[in-house]
C-alpha cells in the first residue's frame, strides 16, 4: 500500500503513528498479567500467538480511531497522518480493518473461550472507535476493551478465568477511565474534575485486600511504586498553570505496565524484570512516537 510522494521512513512512521506503537508494551504486559492470573502454561507457542492476535487487534483498532476520528481531527489535531495529508483515509481503513481480522484469526486458533472472547473483544473495539467522540460515557468502553484483553489472555492460561483475573481486570478497567477522562480533554480543552484520578488508585486497593502473608511487603512495595508514579504524572496537569495533559496521559499509559505487575505481586520474582522491561520499553517507545 504505497503512499504515494513519500520516502520510505516517511510511510513507515506514518503507520507507526496511526498504530500507536509506542503502546504495545502495555498490551503485551496486558497479555503476560492476563495469562499468568489464568494459571500461566507451558506453552510459549500458545502464549506468543496470544500477543500475536492481541497485536493485531490493537494496531486494528488504532488505525480505525484515526479513519473514525478523520474529520474531528481535521479540525483539532491537523498533525495526526490524515488531516496532514501523511496517507489518505481509504488506505487507513483498509489498513486497520486487516490488523483487526489478522488478529482475530490468531485467537480464534487458541480454543473456544478465548475465540468467543476475542470476538467480543473485537467488537469492544469497533463500538469504541465508532462511538467515541459522540458519546459521554466513551472512557467505560474503552475500559471494557482492556477487561476483555485480560479475559482473553486468562482463557489460555491452565485454569482459565478465575476470579482474581476479574477483580484485576475490574480495577484495570476503573484505571483506564480514568487515564481517559484525562486523554478526551487533551484535544477539547475545557474544566478538569479530580474525581475520575480517583479511579488510577483502584489497583492499589484491591492489591492491599487480597495479598496476604508472604505476599504482603510485595503488594506493599509495588502499590508504593504505581502510587508515585500516579502522582508524578498528575503533577503534569494539577501541579501549576502551565498544565500538559499530554505528558500525564502518556505516563499513566506506560503506567499500565506498574497496574500489571501489581496484579500479579504473589508471582515469581524474575516476572519482575519482564514487566520492569515492558515499562522502559513504553517510556523508550514514547519518545520516537506519540501515545496518544
Amino acid at each position: 500500500m504505497p503512499l504515494a510522494g513519500t520516502n520510505t521512513l516517511t510511510q513507515l512512521r506514518t503507520l507507526l503513528i496511526l498504530g500507536r506503537v509506542s503502546n504495545l508494551p502495555t498490551v503485551w504486559s496486558n497479555c503476560l498479567a492476563g495469562w499468568l492470573l489464568g494459571g500461566g502454561g507451558e506453552s510459549s507457542l500458545k502464549f506468543a500467538a496470544l500477543c500475536m492476535g492481541t497485536t493485531g487487534l490493537y494496531l486494528g483498532g488504532m488505525f480505525l480511531n484515526d479513519a473514525f476520528d478523520a474529520d474531528f481531527d481535521r479540525q483539532h489535531r491537523k498533525e495526526r497522518p490524515i488531516p496532514s495529508a501523511a496517507i489518505a483515509v481509504g488506505e487507513v481503513w483498509i489498513w486497520g480493518f486487516s490488523w483487526l481480522a489478522v488478529g482475530t484469526l490468531f485467537l480464534t486458533l487458541l480454543g473456544k473461550t478465548t475465540a468467543i472472547l476475542a470476538l467480543v473483544l473485537a467488537g469492544s473495539i469497533l463500538l469504541y472507535d465508532a462511538v467515541h467522540k459522540i458519546i459521554t460515557f466513551s472512557p467505560v468502553l474503552m475500559a471494557a476493551c482492556r477487561f476483555l484483553l485480560y479475559l482473553v489472555a486468562a482463557s489460555t492460561g491452565r485454569e482459565g478465568v478465575t476470579g482474581l483475573t476479574v477483580w484485576s481486570a475490574l480495577v484495570l478497567g476503573a484505571y483506564i477511565i480514568g487515564l481517559s477522562y484525562l486523554a478526551r480533554k487533551e484535544s477539547v480543552r475545557g474544566p478538569l474534575r479530580y474525581w475520575p484520578c480517583y479511579l488510577l488508585a483502584t489497583p492499589i486497593l484491591l492489591a492491599l485486600l487480597v495479598n496476604d502473608g508472604q505476599y504482603r511487603m510485595r503488594a506493599l512495595v509495588l502499590s508504593a511504586i504505581l502510587g508515585a508514579w500516579i502522582i508524578r504524572c498528575l503533577r503534569f496537569t494539577f501541579g501549576g498553570a502551565n498544565r500538559s495533559i499530554g505528558l500525564t496521559v502518556a505516563g499513566l499509559l506506560a503506567g499500565i505496565v506498574l497496574v500489571d505487575l501489581l496484579a500479579v505481586a504473589g508471582a515469581a520474582p524474575v516476572v519482575g524484570s519482564v514487566f520492569a522491561l515492558f515499562f522502559v520499553a513504553a517510556l523508550l517507545f514514547q519518545r520516537f512516537i506519540p501515545a496518544t
